[in-house]
């Protein structure tokens, strides 16, 4: 009798056990706040973007979506923080290009791996650059930009907001494509190298078009194309750098959101449609649009894709370069 009391106490907790379990797994996704971290410190440009998607996402899931500023050694910190994550939906990630496709090829040991450690979400959109020039450069084209770099290697320089940075890459892949050779000058800061180059100091910038858009307007600096494959909403008449002379050309930043590898496809997919439900809100939309992004907001797979595609491109970017940062 004793034996067979403790089995049924045994089995009666056991049973009770697997209930509640069964009512946890029940529950509707998400019963909690979810965290999403931005790899950078706080007021920078992923937050113009990042908290008001945190806010657009809340009001789908129910939930509060609280954004966890992870700064430091370009994003680093805050995707391994992600990566180490619990894979239940209750942390995710909202990451650039240089964090998941650029950093590989800059750092000899990196403390993640954007394909084996992230359960892709969706991408939520892409920007680029203004290829702009001092107007003491006698050329008004990107043909004749190649042709005159030709003639003069290593001469043109160019300024970019550091050794490493989507403005030094996109100089570079140029150089790499079109078979020119011009001289990087690294500053610390989109600021001051776009000062040098409205003061002559520099000849050449790849700048981000609410910097440098108001300085080409006023004649200071001329904008000769732009370094993404079509041409933004924003800027409908400047030519692409791939329409104007190097077919095939496309480089700018995109924005990814990402959650540990190992989540739950149910919950990838809830998380998919929320991001989607945001792109497709005016004020979001119009958001994006003013800080030249383009919204996309495709499948997951569109974004696993599109990482190991870009992975391979900037590798060979980065090593023909022979750009290190650690």
């Amino acid at each position: 009798m004793l034996v067979r009391g403790f089995a049924g106490r045994c089995l009666l907790i056991a049973l009770s056990f697997v209930a509640a379990l069964g009512a946890a797994i029940a529950q509707p996704y998400p019963t909690k706040p979810v965290r999403l971290v931005i790899p950078y410190p706080p007021g920078g440009g992923s937050d113009t973007i990042g908290r008001p998607l945190a806010q657009k996402m809340s009001e789908g899931l129910g939930q509060q979506v609280v954004v966890e500023n992870r700064g430091g050694a370009y994003g680093n910190i805050g995707m391994e923080a992600v990566a180490r994550a619990a894979p239940d939906g209750y942390t995710i990630v909202f990451a650039l290009s240089a964090q998941l496709a650029v950093n590989p090829g800059l750092y000899q040991k990196l403390p993640y791996d954007p394909v084996r450690d992230y359960a892709p979400i969706t991408l939520l959109g892409a920007g680029g650059y203004i290829l702009v020039v001092h107007p003491s450069l006698p050329v008004k084209s990107v043909k004749e930009l190649i042709a005159l770099a030709k003639t003069q290697p290593g001469q043109i320089a160019y300024s970019s907001s550091g050794n490493g940075s989507g403005g030094h890459l996109a100089a570079e892949l140029l150089n790499s494509m079109a078979g020119i050779r011009m001289l990087h000058v690294p500053y610390k800061g989109g600021g001051p190298a776009l000062m040098d180059l409205i003061a002559g100091q520099v000849q050449l910038l790849f700048a981000t078009q609410l910097a440098s858009w108001p300085h080409v307007q006023s004649g200071r600096i001329r904008a000769l194309a732009v370094s993404t494959a079509k041409r933004p909403a924003s800027l409908p008449d400047l030519p692409t750098v791939a329409e104007a002379g190097v077919p095939g050309y496309d480089s700018g930043v995109w924005y990814g959101v990402l959650a540990p590898a190992g989540t739950m496809r149910e919950i990838i997919m809830r998380l998919n449609g929320e991001v989607v439900r945001a792109l497709n809100h005016p004020d979001f939309r119009s958001l994006l649009v003013n800080n030249t992004i383009d919204p996309i907001g495709g499948p997951p797979e569109q974004l696993g894709q599109y990482i190991k595609s870009e992975l391979v491109k900037w590798a060979k970017v980065v090593k023909d370069a022979g750009v290190r940062v650690d």
